[in-house]
């Protein structure tokens, strides 16, 4: 492999490995049944380098003579990249150049033939006569690659100042397109793909090629019209104005540093002349920017013109969605519904209020259940306190009176014997025994006897 080459292609890993790549170089077995995983392994070592080979030179087409050189190793180079080439080709990645462009529905002859690497008689004899050998100067497009240009040079475009302008110049879109279709080759083929899918088309126009892209929002190119071509005419000439202005003006300043120059060598009537002459390039200069100005009111109006079309169409669609839209509605089937909602919401409310009022409130019977709980709370208390002895009525002296202290009542109560509560178990029965005594018995010996009092234990 030369040295430029391998600058320019990545090579894998295996590719120093001697072994491995006397087999990778020797040619395919004419049958692939004898050994299909060699067979298979070569096929995709190969086919993978070619796409990667292609991509990193930025180029879309290849041919068997090219990758000889380029994979030439020590002198010896692969020997079945015919039968890796014919295979990509029946499945379908790579394609001959010529049946690549005779795909494209218009004008390939008149415009992309002279610019492809093979002449386009080697072309019609290979494809008339359906050999299945391949050619060492045949060229063949890399499908995926050319895909991938297509949508560059596409983005390219929309992104640059040409968008806006309906026409391009063949030279125009070469310089635009430089640092991404690396030769005039590679972009003919990019635009082929592009006119294959209908996102531009080309078009012969005295002898300039001229190329129109699908706008954003469209689907597919339209047609160049006689509209498109008159535009054009007006930008090219708008442009050839300018660039005519501009060089008059750097003569106009030309002849003033002249004039000044021969003013200071003392040579006045020279200076006078170029004085005129640059009064001439200023009358000849303000003439041009007339015209120019007016072609830009032209292309200005065209502008508007256009826009006020898109405008109008978006009116109509807009129209038209509106109609179809309203088709079955009126004016009085929207009064019905509104109707008809007002009604719901009416009955709504009335279930509403229905559910909120049915159930009986119970805020009537509350004054009469707390005066029933009162006089139940009072009973109780009088209950509680009436086997309790009268509270006597009669007053102390007021000598007894005023020698009982307010805060310590309790100590004028006799002491509590400590063994008080120290009561024995009969006791307890006994006294239990009296209290199960019926409530006469017990009032009359009440009566009649006082209570014993419970001695305690000894």
């Amino acid at each position: 492999m030369s040295a430029a080459a391998a600058a320019e292609t990545p090579l894998p890993a295996e590719w120093e490995d001697d072994d491995r790549m006397n087999f990778l170089f020797s040619d395919f077995k004419e049958n692939r049944d004898v050994n299909t995983t060699d067979w298979d392994s070569k096929l995709d070592f190969w086919t993978s380098l070619i796409v990667q080979n292609c991509r990193s030179r930025g180029t879309v087409c290849v041919s068997v003579q090219e990758l000889n050189r380029i994979f030439r190793r020590k002198g010896t180079w692969p020997l079945g990249l015919g039968t890796v080439i014919q295979c990509m080709a029946r499945c379908g990645q790579i394609q001959r150049e010529s049946e690549f462009a005779a795909n494209v529905d218009s004008g390939w002859l008149s415009w992309g033939v002279g610019l492809l690497l093979v002449k386009p008689l080697k072309w019609t004899f290979s494809t008339l006569l359906g050999s299945g050998r391949v050619s060492l100067e045949e060229s063949f497009v890399v499908i995926e690659l050319v895909k991938e240009k297509a949508r560059q040079l596409l983005e390219v475009y929309r992104k640059s100042d040409f968008a806006n302008s309906y026409l391009l110049s063949f030279q125009e879109l070469c310089t635009l397109t430089s640092h991404v279709c690396a030769d005039e080759s590679t972009l003919c083929m990019a635009l082929l793909q592009l006119q294959r899918e209908k996102q531009v088309t080309v078009l012969l126009h005295e002898g300039e090629k001229i190329v129109k892209f699908s706008q954003p929002g469209q689907d597919r190119v339209t047609p160049v019209s006689d509209v498109d071509v008159g535009i054009y005419q007006l930008q090219r000439s708008e442009k050839l104005l300018r660039e005519r202005v501009e060089a008059l003006g750097l003569e106009a300043d030309k002849c003033r540093e002249e004039a000044r120059m021969l003013l200071r060598e003392g040579k006045k009537s020279q200076a006078l002349r170029c004085l005129r002459g640059r009064k001439r390039v200023e009358k000849r200069t303000d003439k041009l920017f007339a015209q120019l100005e007016t072609i830009r009111g032209i292309l200005d109006k065209i502008a508007q013109s256009q826009t006020d079309k898109m405008v109008i169409q978006a009116y109509q669609t807009g129209v038209a969605a509106m109609r179809l839209s309203l088709k079955d509605m009126t004016v009085e089937r929207a009064e019905s519904l509104v109707d008809q909602i007002q009604e719901l919401c009416d009955t709504q409310d009335e279930v509403s209020q229905v559910i909120a009022g049915g159930v009986p409130s119970a805020g009537g019977d509350t004054d009469e259940l707390e005066e029933e709980l009162k006089s139940l709370l009072e009973e109780s208390k009088l209950d509680g306190i009436s086997g309790l002895p009268e509270v006597p009525s009669n007053r102390l002296s007021p000598a007894r009176e005023r020698s009982l202290p307010s805060n310590d009542l309790l100590s004028f109560l006799p002491p509590v014997p400590q063994n008080y509560f120290d009561i024995t178990d009969e006791q307890l029965e006994d006294e239990l025994n009296r209290l199960t005594l019926t409530d006469s018995g017990f009032q009359q010996r009440k009566m009649t006897s006082p209570t014993k009092r419970l001695e305690p234990a000894k």
